[in-house]
């Protein structure tokens, strides 16, 4: 088993957003090495970090698990998307995406609180210049995450 950090923007899909659909596919990935993750490294069962980002207050905002194998993302196929990708072809798609599963919103813990851990001092969230939407998170990151989410902040 892996775990990850999944970074949406709330205005686009959040915490809120999962825990009403229960599963929804993780779409709109345009980044070659987030995308190589899902495609090539993420399984059934995985964990997840949910992280809101480009948000007044971004952080871990939830748990979730993979629930579904990569497959390919539709709105790189339609024109009427902001995630069109023309040279993409159902024959030949470019963008993949797994289906995320809610297993409980938490309190947010903040970017401020991450930052404020040594523990999570290597975490690639907290790195300068990270931009990345999907980073892997460590076995001992995760179970540390879990611990503090539980306590209150």
């Amino acid at each position: 088993m892996r775990y990850w950090l999944m970074k949406s923007e709330p205005s686009e899909y959040s915490i809120d957003d999962l825990v009403r659909d229960g599963v929804s596919p993780w779409f709109g990935v345009r980044n070659y090495q987030a995308r190589n993750y899902m495609r090539n490294e993420m399984a059934i069962g995985d964990g997840v970090l949910f992280y809101h980002s480009s948000c007044a207050q971004p952080g871990i905002a939830g748990i979730a698990e993979v629930a579904s194998r990569a497959y390919a993302d539709a709105t790189q196929f339609d024109p009427n998307s902001k995630y069109y990708d023309p040279k993409a072809t159902p024959e030949r798609p470019r963008w993949f995406h797994v289906d995320v599963r809610i297993c409980r919103k938490t309190r947010l813990m903040s970017l401020a609180e991450m930052r404020s851990y040594p523990e999570l001092a290597d975490m690639r969230v907290l790195a300068r210049g990270n931009r990345l939407s999907i980073t892997p998170v460590t076995p001992q990151q995760w179970r540390f995450i879990l611990d503090r989410l539980d306590r209150p902040a």
